[in-house]
């Protein structure tokens, strides 16, 4: 099963028109599932308890997606397409600082917002990746390729100390998705029972400096 192998937004000729209600159910739905999956895995997962959660009925579910597996691929499809956007125009003529910034803030917050999605993808990993082999291997290995070709360049050109891009990119991963994946853990070590606007600040104040110090790089004034 590809990651990409299914696209919801399709109409059955094949081309899509967008309207609110529509957008709004399948944005509606794919949280619902996230929630889902991360609570019963893919095989405990129910179509039915979706459908509730989603606050719709469940032939409204099959409408958009005839399959469970279709549901699944999209909500993945999702995660990995919002958590790339940021680094998705990187360019040479970037100033190093300020792109590595804006792409650990911008994981910090899709952390904060977003960490059903997170924990979901971090099950999918932790369960051998069987739904992202392809993409892993593909869509995802080119992807991280172009943008540490950038870093590469930005090194070559005196603008930054030398370090490793593949794992400077994976580094931002771990340290920004920790915060989501492992939320209880890190609440209770901060005395919070949630995270608020302030934590979300602080934390990306420091992953940035501690990051960013280390490339050789003054932090931008946030």
């Amino acid at each position: 099963m590809s990651v990409s192998s299914f696209d919801p937004r399709a109409t059955p000729t094949g081309a899509y028109r967008p309207g609110r209600i529509r957008d709004e159910n399948l944005n509606t739905i794919m949280s619902a599932a996230a929630a889902e999956f991360v609570q019963h895995g893919y095989r405990g997962a129910s179509i039915q308890r979706i459908a509730d959660r989603a606050g719709l009925p469940k032939a409204n579910v099959h409408y958009y997606f005839p399959r469970k597996t279709h549901l699944y691929q999209s909500v993945l499809k999702e995660i990995v397409a919002l958590w790339n956007s940021e680094l998705d125009e990187l360019q040479v003529d970037d100033d190093p600082a300020q792109a590595l910034a804006r792409f650990i803030r911008s994981k910090v917050r899709l952390s904060f917002l977003h960490p059903t999605a997170s924990k979901l993808f971090a099950l999918e990993i932790i369960s051998g990746a069987p739904n992202l082999q392809a993409y892993l291997s593909g869509e995802l290995r080119e992807w991280v390729a172009a943008r540490a070709g950038v870093v590469q360049a930005w090194i070559d050109a005196g603008r930054m100390r030398p370090v490793d891009p593949l794992q400077l990119i994976v580094s931002i991963w771990a340290t920004t998705q920790h915060y989501a994946d492992f939320d209880e853990q890190v609440l209770k070590l901060m005395g919070k029972r949630r995270y608020d606007a302030a934590a979300m600040e602080q934390i990306a104040d420091f992953l940035t400096d501690l990051i960013l110090t280390g490339c050789g790089l003054e932090p931008p004034v946030s």
